[in-house]
């Protein structure tokens, strides 16, 4: 009854008291989050921050892994190359954190990178998508690259030419002196540049997706450039986005009754080079609703048939895909050998190349951005055999051999 008579502005006072006093006591019982910005150099090193709270995780690719640490990651290439016998391990160490005891200095790398050079296209899109092509200072042949922001920087003149794996001019990369050249290996040691660039004090990684036998193993190597610059975070988005269009796509074509047989590649100097039925290839080809002649096949590399050979088993096939850039129209292909003539699907025309997107000097997006977007080349697929479920889509990749 006492508190009926407290004025108006006591009232108010009493209110406030409480409604501090509730904030005070909530602020004292819930724990402070102060975020980690990992893209600049720490100030104040902490031994119990985890200076990577986003985390990538590896689905698809089965060429690398990455474990974690309060402020490095290990990074570890586990096949670099067909029957390789090595593995190559980068430690990522947080900037502005202490290198961890017990690694060879050649392998510590100080993240995030602010300058990269890349010896392979196929590394582009991985920048252009995480936002960081500004870092990329130096490529293999600036005539070949599709991806458009890089080729908005090479004519501005802040890319410079480097050479190709097998030739590259370490003393121009020395000049430009960036935080990573990544590359790739065949374990011929005549014409891996590896070895040369490591060498030379230079850090070095090894991208091997082209070892990767499935389409979104081989685009999950996003990941891995993405390690070096500290997008984890936005790695893990893109790739969800792309694994998930991909599935999607897949799902459309996955009931289809009729599977049109298909075979692929070409007759070059005497051996037709045929993807494995565990290759990318054939991966492809099943997502869309194909019957790739040699999907009974156990292997996940090329194998290396002759003419009759693939005659013999794909003279009566629907289609033929993935032959040769050079050939413009179905003159040019029976120019190169009449014994072509024989294929049913040349008869037909249904003679359809990946390479619709070449830039002035012969550069193949296919091999570029192809990698990085396989949604795009299975739509195309699907398209091709069953039109009817993508009535919607154009050919981005792939075009008909006129």
């Amino acid at each position: 009854m006492n508190f009926l008579k407290l004025s108006h502005s006591k009232i108010i006072f009493l209110c406030q008291f409480f409604l501090i006093a509730t904030l005070v006591i909530a602020c004292h019982n819930t724990p402070i989050s102060i975020p980690t910005n990992n893209n600049a150099c720490i100030q104040k090193y902490d031994p119990n921050t985890d200076y990577f709270p986003n985390k990538i995780k590896i689905n698809h690719a089965t060429g690398f892994t990455v474990e974690y640490h309060k402020h490095y990651k290990i990074v570890t290439i586990k096949n670099p190359w067909q029957n390789a016998n090595t593995k190559f391990q980068y430690i990522l160490v947080q900037c502005g954190t202490p290198t961890p005891k017990g690694f060879n200095q050649a392998q510590v790398i100080t993240v995030p990178i602010n300058s990269i050079v890349s010896l392979s296209t196929t590394h582009l899109p991985h920048l252009a998508k995480l936002g960081v092509v500004d870092k990329l200072i130096g490529i293999s042949n600036t005539k070949q690259v599709n991806t458009p922001d890089v080729v908005e920087r090479v004519k501005a003149g802040k890319i410079a030419q480097v050479g190709n794996n097998y030739n590259v001019d370490i003393e121009k990369l020395l000049e430009l002196n960036p935080d990573l050249v990544t590359t790739f290996g065949t374990g011929n040691s005549q014409t891996d540049s590896y070895a040369k660039l490591t060498e030379a004090g230079l850090k070095v990684g090894i991208n091997s997706e082209y070892m990767e036998d499935t389409p979104l193993g081989r685009s999950e190597w996003l990941k891995f450039t993405a390690l070096f610059f500290n997008k984890d975070e936005q790695a893990e988005k893109i790739f969800s986005e792309i694994a998930n269009k991909y599935a999607r796509v897949a799902q459309k074509a996955k009931a289809v009754k009729n599977r049109p047989t298909i075979f692929v590649g070409f007759n070059f100097k005497g051996t037709w080079y045929m993807p494995g039925g565990k290759s990318y290839v054939a991966k492809y080809l099943a997502d869309a609703g194909a019957n790739y002649l040699w999907s009974d096949d156990k292997s996940s590399g090329s194998l290396p048939l002759s003419f009759e050979v693939v005659l013999e088993r794909a003279a009566n096939a629907d289609y033929w895909l993935n032959f040769s850039q050079s050939w413009k129209n179905l003159k040019d292909l029976v120019g190169e050998n009449n014994r072509y003539a024989d294929f049913k699907a040349v008869k037909t025309g249904n003679l359809y190349n990946n390479n619709a997107r070449l830039n002035e000097s012969g550069g193949n997006d296919y091999w570029e951005s192809g990698i990085s977007n396989p949604d795009m080349v299975l739509s195309d697929l699907i398209k091709i055999l069953h039109p009817e479920i993508l009535p919607n889509h154009k050919l981005f990749y792939y075009h008909k051999l006129s």
